[in-house]
């Protein structure tokens, strides 16, 4: 999730129906510039070789009814598009859905060069880089410890974790150690933690709130949700949360 702002203006950005290893390449239509989209970062036109970067912001991938539970006064962007008809959007586990082969098949659909055999290349991970530093969470391994303290080029960090959907959100931590509360549903994703002096933090989508002084907070942090081909075409040297390479 990029800001859409681009040298300092407001844009939008569309899809040129390029791929680069695999993944989409995207054009803003204030520059013209194409952008690869996995690291946000201009590849061909006026911004190429400019050293910047898209900022992007903290997202998550869940269920709708994960995310209804959390936020009931979300909005949703409406099916009926004008394009195509809204029936023709069905969940991705649904034979009908457009890429249900794509999804279900252990193989890419275009060649990727840069591989590793620690997961199937459509293992579903959470993507964590800070300065020169990577880590891939699988979500799989994500959903069974829920939480997890670590560091990660240097900053301490705290994973919380869905164990039914894809949700992964990561938060700074500071010097603090994390753990489940006393009425902590292992059922759900922690929407608390403890720390290890026992202070009570909410877990919020913008920061981990304080209990005793709520001006306190610990901010997130983004990360990417991608399949493990992908994180691992632009961070070959990425650290695998559990699991030695």
């Amino acid at each position: 999730m990029y800001s859409g702002i681009v040298n300092g203006e407001p844009t939008t950005f569309g899809t040129s129906g390029l791929l680069y290893r695999s993944n989409k390449v995207m054009y803003d239509r204030a520059t013209r510039t194409l952008w690869n989209q996995f690291i946000g970062e201009p590849v061909i036109g006026p911004l190429a070789d400019s050293g910047i970067r898209q900022p992007f912001f903290p997202s998550v991938v869940t269920t709708w009814g994960e995310w209804w539970d959390e936020h009931p006064d979300t909005t949703v962007l409406a099916q009926d598009t004008g394009v195509y008809p809204a029936e023709f959007y069905v969940p991705e586990d649904n034979p009908l859905a457009i890429y249900y082969n794509y999804f279900t098949s252990d193989e890419v659909m275009f060649p990727v060069w840069l591989r590793d055999e620690t997961f199937e290349p459509k293992t579903v991970v959470v993507g964590l880089s800070i300065g020169e530093s990577a880590k891939a969470y699988a979500v799989q391994d994500l959903q069974a410890a829920r939480l997890v303290n670590d560091t990660v080029g240097g900053m301490n960090v705290v994973v919380v974790a869905s164990p039914e959907s894809r949700a992964g959100r990561i938060y700074e931590r500071g010097d603090l150690v994390f753990a489940a509360t006393e009425d902590d549903n292992p059922d759900l994703a922690p929407a608390a933690l403890v720390d290890d002096s026992d202070e009570r933090w909410t877990v919020t989508e913008e920061g981990l709130v304080a209990g005793g002084d709520p001006s306190r907070t610990l901010a997130r942090i983004p990360s990417i949700t991608s399949f493990w081909f992908g994180w691992f075409q632009y961070h070959p040297d990425t650290e695998i949360y559990g699991h030695e390479r």
